[in-house]
């Protein structure tokens, strides 16, 4: 498994503060913002941070995922935030792909008779696009994968979450450490979901280390809030003011 970041949005912190500056009037250019020192551009983060995330949507990161499964990939390609292109097994003869998986004699011996299998329907004159059907899932490929880091964020609190399958996992985990490597100030927005908001949100899989410390959702405390809100009728009235709001 290989997860490599090949391209993300330059002088992305200013242009996330320039973007909460015209939405609110702030006055502020994109240069201006540029001579903020780092600490004020933080200090601006840390407000956004509680406000809607619209603003995050105009920063983007691409990565290379390379020697991972298909199994995987299934998995990721149904975030449809995001873009991929993926290694086509139509075309490319994976024969010496590899595979990912428990290594135990029964499952090793099974993916090896698959390829070799494989390998001989190709040499037969099957095509290509025809003889893949036999290849196990676990099969690796490779995937490029564009996403804005509202996505990334979105995605951290169930990919980071130990109910996810442990492949998805580890390479959300190096896709954060990517990220983080460039962009440091990214780290809030990349957590698993009770980290981040203190709830776990798959309460029914007790199994998980982590749900101890967690504030459990209760139907008794939803039914509380439902009904509190359906008495309630408020509306909020913010205004500009400096750049920010509420």
């Amino acid at each position: 498994m290989k997860v490599k970041l090949i391209s993300y949005t330059e002088q992305a912190l200013e242009l996330l503060i320039y973007t909460k500056e015209a939405r609110l009037s702030g006055g502020n250019t994109l240069l201006d913002i540029k001579e903020w020192p780092e600490e004020k551009k933080l200090e601006h983060l840390a407000y956004m941070l509680k406000t809607i995330k619209g603003a995050f949507e105009f920063v983007d990161y691409t990565f290379e995922i390379i020697e991972v499964s298909r199994a995987f990939t299934h998995q990721l390609v149904r975030t449809r935030t995001a873009s991929f292109q993926q290694e086509s097994l139509r075309a490319v003869d994976a024969r010496t792909a590899g595979y990912s998986g428990p290594r135990n004699a029964k499952y090793d011996k099974a993916a090896i008779s698959s390829f070799e299998a494989y390998g001989d329907l190709v040499d037969s004159g099957v095509p290509i696009q025809d003889a893949r059907g036999i290849l196990p899932i676990a099969t690796h490929t490779g995937i490029l994968m564009k996403a804005n880091l509202r996505t990334l964020s979105t995605m951290a609190e169930h990919r980071l979450c130990t109910r996810t399958q442990g492949e998805y996992q580890e390479v959300f985990k190096r896709m954060k450490a990517e990220v983080i490597a460039i962009h440091p100030w990214a780290e809030p927005l990349l957590n698993a979901h009770c980290v981040q908001h203190g709830v776990c949100c798959f309460p029914n899989y007790d199994k998980c280390p982590v749900q101890l410390f967690t504030l459990h959702y209760t139907e008794a405390k939803r039914e509380k809030i439902k009904q509190r809100w359906s008495e309630t009728d408020h509306h909020s009235n913010p205004v500009a003011k400096n750049g920010r709001t509420m």
